[in-house]
């Protein structure tokens, strides 16, 4: 019986939103599985385990040695692993993150990690890694200006497709198709996706929130009151945030459309 079987068998709905990309992960009953099986066929005795986060246990893997760890998710839109290798010991230096579909090379970059390799090491081996310096405010990549909100939202979608928590992409992607809300700077808290009229500091509250609920399927909406709801399918959701906005939150009469979020 391939490992995690009963947790798959839990989350089936979940794990299936990726078995047209990742078949071997669906076959192996998770991303730790599939990873654990391809480092035994190279010979590599990586220690691969999971995030301290229940509902990404089937989607999520963590790769230790010692002081050096790495995180692998999966893209959901696409057949892409997404690795990041955090900086060893106190933290300082680059991280090292990249994506690729090739699961053998996934497996030989992190091979490579937690026996020592250095951020230029990977990154002139395996083109699909590149080394990235944290900020100093830890704000790495932020924008201000007319295109804040416009990025963040970007932001906020690439996230939702590659942090597999069940049921934030589909909140995330149809929010974005609504142009009352693609108007509104989003932000995530507690798990709650939230939206404001300020895209930076300080962000002003009152707005509807929802957030999804374990099973995927399931989602919380709360109201400007307070008022608390449950729905089912994001669609649902979203149409509850949008029958509690403001009347004078209005999207813009020939905003951005959305464009393909990959193959």
């Amino acid at each position: 019986m391939p490992e995690d079987t009963a947790e798959a068998l839990q989350h089936d709905d979940h794990l299936r939103a990726y078995a047209a990309h990742y078949p071997e992960v669906v076959g192996a009953g998770s991303l730790r599985g599939a990873l654990r099986a391809e480092a035994d066929r190279a010979g590599y005795g990586l220690d691969v385990g999971v995030p301290p986060i229940p509902v990404v246990r089937l989607t999520a893997a963590r790769v230790s040695a010692g002081d050096r760890v790495a995180y692998v998710t999966m893209d959901v839109r696409r057949r892409e692993f997404r690795v990041h290798c955090r900086p060893p010991g106190n933290g300082d230096g680059p991280a090292v993150l990249g994506g690729t579909g090739d699961l053998s090379a996934v497996v030989e970059a992190l091979h490579s990690w937690v026996r020592g390799a250095r951020p230029a090491e990977l990154t002139a081996r395996w083109p699909f890694l590149a080394a990235r310096e944290a900020s100093p405010s830890g704000a790495a990549g932020a924008v201000e200006g007319p295109g804040a909100v416009a990025a963040r939202w970007e932001r906020m979608r690439e996230s939702a497709a590659t942090f597999p928590y069940p049921g934030r992409h589909e909140l995330v992607e149809a929010a974005f198709r609504e142009p009352r809300l693609r108007v509104l700077s989003p932000g995530l808290s507690m798990q709650w996706l939230r939206f404001s009229r300020r895209a930076t500091p300080p962000v002003r509250v009152g707005l509807p929130m929802v957030m999804p609920l374990p099973d995927g399927r399931r989602y919380r909406v709360r109201t400007s009151d307070g008022e608390l709801r449950e729905v089912t399918g994001a669609a649902e959701a979203v149409a509850a945030v949008l029958d509690g906005l403001p009347e004078d939150v209005t999207g813009p009469p020939d905003g951005p459309r959305d464009r393909p979020s990959g193959p």
